[in-house]
């Protein structure tokens, strides 16, 4: 009997208007692949892009912000049109998981052709034969080496480097070292979100005091934030002091 009604709440919450909604209206766009209409946040689906404190190497081996990047170039694309979504489920943080749509285009799969994402899925990567297209064109990250979003949120030593050509031999130190966390990838990103020895995730703002002491070289997990919407859609709740 426990059983049962465990799984009818289960599909309750499945088939909620929460789970499955059709959303139209100009974003808010917060990261490369998370957007936020009418107070609902929308992670779009079948993608990753990579994290706004993330870095890359372009073409000459130099670092750039390619997480600001992506933001941006996404931001530039919709350019304040009307996009239509529709959310099937939700994610580990209670954001929407949907597709959306710009005139008819498929955000996910622009993004992924102008090469700032990568087809992601669990099962089936629907958008993979867009990201052939953009490593054949050396376009957005392609342009470069760097680590896949999925692979930089619990990157180490060992983590795999990616490019369309070639990489560096420097590229190891250059995206993995402690020194690459001691500086903000952007000047508007000064949230500084650090995890505890539990687990929690913590954002403190520059005007918080103790905010100058932390050290952010310490721990991969730790990372810089561009805003206090983005720290909370990704499970980072703010500091008490």
């Amino acid at each position: 009997m426990k059983h049962r009604v465990m799984m009818a709440a289960l599909l309750a919450i499945i088939a909620s208007p929460v789970c499955a909604a059709k959303l139209s209206g100009p974003p808010r766009i917060v990261d490369g692949n998370m957007i936020e209409i009418e107070q609902t946040k929308i992670r779009l689906s079948g993608i990753d892009a990579p994290e706004t404190d993330q870095i890359c190497l372009d073409a000459h081996g130099q670092k750039w912000a390619c997480g600001v990047a992506a933001r941006d170039e996404l931001i530039k694309h919709s350019n304040g049109r009307t996009w239509d979504c529709h959310t099937t489920g939700v994610d580990e943080y209670g954001r929407s998981l949907g597709s959306c749509f710009i005139a008819g285009e498929d955000v996910s799969a622009w993004m992924v052709s102008s090469g700032w994402a990568l087809s992601s899925g669990r099962y089936t990567h629907t958008y993979v034969i867009y990201e052939v297209v953009a490593s054949n064109a050396y376009a957005g990250l392609w342009s470069g080496a760097f680590i896949a979003p999925w692979d930089w949120r619990h990157r180490n030593k060992g983590t795999i480097i990616i490019g369309a050509s070639s990489v560096p031999t420097e590229a190891q130190e250059l995206l993995l070292g402690s020194a690459l966390l001691s500086d903000p990838p952007s000047p508007e990103c000064l949230i500084k979100g650090t995890v505890g020895r539990k687990g929690e995730r913590i954002y403190h703002l520059p005007e918080q005091l103790g905010y100058g002491q932390i050290d952010m070289t310490k721990k991969l997990d730790d990372r810089w934030l561009c805003s206090e919407a983005e720290a909370e859609a990704t499970g980072w709740r703010k500091s008490a002091r």
